[in-house]
């Protein structure tokens, strides 16, 4: 700043010089002659623009500045004023204080419970046991059937299934042994179902060291002493047992195979006193073709399969057992208890108005009550009436035939019915004669 200011100062002495040097030759100039030409007062003119250009330039801010500002600002229109809007201070009220009143503590007494009221009744303890066998389909199977029951908390639904197991590995688990352990248990069941097979399609090995391929005639004379062997434990203990079928599978090759095992099933648990129930038209299509949709117990469309195409979904599982909640229902009334024998019923005493012993005659009439006599019974009423023929002729009470007074014979009828020609009247319209009267 101090150059820009040194700057200034000797620019306004030069101005402050040169206008004086121009005023007084101006002064001089008038003295001597009066300025008469045009020049004169031009120049005169000139010199009063430059010492006014001069003061203003004069200034620290103006030697800043743009010197050529002030000629910009005399022909630019000046700006309107912004407009400037002020935010209003906003106003924060106080919320008014409530005031804080001590409220006392309520104490609610409940009513003490009277000694009369009585526990709420334990539930019903189940009497009626049935037991689920087989494999991972037998679990799903022992699930439909709990869901079915849940109206009967008298039927227990005792899961015994074992999953990845099946009749041709008895070294990982052997059902044979597993049912008469169960059976020597003491524990009580009432019913039986079975359901295995899945996992029946491998390699059979019996104790002798032989190994048999699946579905071969001593694979499938091996398993079919299996299936007999397990059935007949259930029926020495004389517990009703259902075997059930595999469904239709999604692959073909499983599909064949699980038909040739209900084959075996159906036969040889039969022949041990089994009840054989087959489920593969039910979730199959009406082609014999496997779905995994269908109709659910209720008959609406659903998933009943899961996406491995053996196992079943949570309908699926009830709509399996349903096939097998009959069996099972029918076996729980048969060993319902009869109802209980009724009172026979205690004849009233014949005489129960009879005096006392030792009575007199005359006393023991007179403290008999007599009773009423009955009114005369009606005469009975006959069954049916008298038979009236329908096609005879109706007859009057006095016997004659009952008939109707002829009608009087109408103009009408004459005309339209009998299509007789009435007389002409005089003046009427059918009146031709001639001369007119």
């Amino acid at each position: 700043m101090a150059p820009a200011r040194a700057g200034c100062g000797d620019a306004a002495a030069f101005a402050t010089i040169y206008s004086g040097a121009m005023m007084r030759r101006a002064s001089d100039i008038t003295l001597r002659r009066a300025p008469t030409h045009r020049a004169d007062w031009a120049k005169l003119a000139i010199a009063a623009l430059l010492l006014c250009f001069l003061c203003f330039a004069a200034s620290p801010a103006f030697a800043q500045a743009d010197p050529f500002a002030w000629f910009t600002h005399l022909f630019q229109p000046a700006e309107p004023p912004a407009h400037i809007v002020k935010r209003r201070p906003e106003m924060h009220r106080a919320a008014p204080k409530r005031a804080v009143r001590s409220t006392p503590a309520r104490v609610t007494e409940r009513p003490a419970e009277s000694a009369s009221a009585k526990p709420p009744a334990p539930a019903t303890p189940p009497s009626y046991f049935v037991a689920v066998l087989g494999d991972s389909l037998g679990q799903m199977l022992e699930q439909g059937l709990a869901q079915a029951f849940t109206d009967r908390p008298d039927v227990a639904i005792l899961r015994k299934a074992k999953e990845n197991s099946g009749l041709v590995r008895d070294d990982f688990y052997d059902w044979t042994k597993a049912a008469q352990d169960l059976l020597a248990s003491g524990e009580k069941i009432n019913f039986a179902v079975m359901m295995i097979g899945s996992n029946d399609r491998q390699t059979l090995r019996d104790g002798k060291g032989g190994a048999f391929e699946p579905r071969s005639p001593q694979w499938n004379e091996a398993y079919a002493q299996r299936i007999e062997a397990i059935a007949a434990l259930f029926r020495d203990k004389k517990i009703p047992l259902v075997w059930v079928g595999i469904p239709v599978l999604k692959s073909e090759r499983l599909a064949a195979d699980a038909s040739a095992f209900n084959d075996l099933y159906r036969e040889h648990a039969g022949k041990a006193g089994a009840v054989y129930v087959d489920v593969w038209e039910a979730f199959a299509t009406e082609g014999g073709e496997y779905s995994a949709m269908g109709p659910d117990v209720n008959g609406q469309i659903v998933k009943l399969r899961a996406a491995d195409g053996v196992h079943f979904t949570k309908a699926g599982a009830r709509k399996l057992a349903h096939f097998v909640e009959p069996a099972i229902r029918r076996n729980l009334e048969d060993m319902a208890p009869q109802g209980a024998p009724q009172a026979p019923d205690i004849a009233a005493p014949a005489e129960a108005n009879a005096p006392p012993p030792g009575a007199a005659p005359d006393e023991a009439a007179r403290e008999a009550v007599e009773e009423p006599a009955e009114p005369p019974a009606a005469a009975p009423k006959p069954i049916a009436g008298p038979v009236l023929p329908l096609t005879g002729a109706a007859r009057a009470p006095g016997g004659e035939l009952a008939s109707r007074a002829e009608a009087a014979r109408s103009p009408a009828k004459q005309t339209l019915r009998q299509e007789q020609r009435l007389d002409p009247k005089p003046g009427r319209a059918d009146d031709f004669s001639w001369p007119r009267p």
